[in-house]
């Protein structure tokens, strides 16, 4: 599932492309990814010039000439490609911006569950999404008034994006871990210092993970994300990837928190009683 540090990505790559560039057709090869009317989308943005590219947690926006934003989510299989030629086109494009140079521009998705929409502002869109700061950008004094009083697990309040935005599951394990606390803490027993090391580590998380273009295999040897049986990428060979980076005579954990598969280390990541 594309989460921030993909559409980070995505976002770049987009920017690249398609800013200071004249969308001069819409080609809906699938309608099911739109949230908007085809022939009011249609409207806006034949003929529109993209002037920017902005990111809110996992969302991404072209902000068009005209004053409106166009907004992109990429549910659970999304992603962007560019191609000149039909026979070029990736598999999955469901919607293609054509460039007056020839380039596409495509929105791909397999399973169909991204979409694409209109706003009149960013502003406007996350006031209707109820969508709360991004996580590069809060504060760990923000996150502190947001969750040191709510009576709830810390690991399911960190994916509310009403709270703070973009933070998936795997993110916030890794985040959890990097800051040593356990995903079934209660938010309002953390404390300031607390807050300063979860804030410290969203943004170490995140940064990493944008460095790498999400390429999750490049993460430091020091990260648990190689601990989800993903791949042994960081110990090749071995079985270290399974143990704490830490602590490499302790197995990392599974068990699942709110629903959600959940890793922590057993010896970092204490359960005060």
């Amino acid at each position: 599932m594309p989460e921030l540090p993909e559409v980070e990505t995505y976002r770049r790559l987009l920017d690249e492309l398609l800013v200071q560039q004249q969308l001069v057709t819409l080609e809906v090869l699938d309608a099911h990814v739109l949230a908007v009317p085809e022939d009011e989308l249609r409207q806006a943005v034949v003929g529109a010039t993209v002037t920017a590219t902005h990111r809110l947690g996992k969302n991404c926006f072209l902000e068009l000439s005209t004053g409106q934003v166009l907004a992109l989510h990429f549910g659970m299989t999304g992603d962007v490609g560019a191609y000149r030629h039909d026979h070029d086109r990736p598999r999955f494009t469901r919607v293609a911006f054509h460039l007056a140079d020839g380039l596409r521009v495509a929105f791909i998705d397999p399973r169909k569950f991204g979409r694409i929409r209109l706003a009149g502002s960013i502003a406007e869109f996350q006031r209707a999404k109820k969508i709360g700061p991004d996580a590069l950008a809060i504060t760990a004094e923000e996150m502190q008034q947001g969750l040191g009083k709510k009576k709830t697990l810390i690991k399911p309040a960190l994916l509310d994006q009403r709270l703070t935005a973009g933070l998936g599951n795997w993110i916030v394990d890794e985040v959890l871990f990097q800051a040593q606390i356990h995903p079934e803490r209660l938010a309002n027993t953390l404390t300031a210092e607390e807050f300063q090391a979860l804030h410290a580590a969203i943004q170490l998380v995140l940064r990493t993970a944008i460095e790498h273009e999400a390429v999750y295999r490049h993460f430091p040897a020091s990260f648990l994300i190689h601990a989800r049986e993903w791949d042994d990428s960081a110990t090749p060979g071995t079985e270290a990837h399974r143990f704490c980076p830490r602590h490499p005579k302790v197995e990392i954990g599974k068990h699942y928190v709110g629903g959600r598969a959940t890793y922590h280390c057993p010896s970092c990541q204490l359960l005060a009683t």
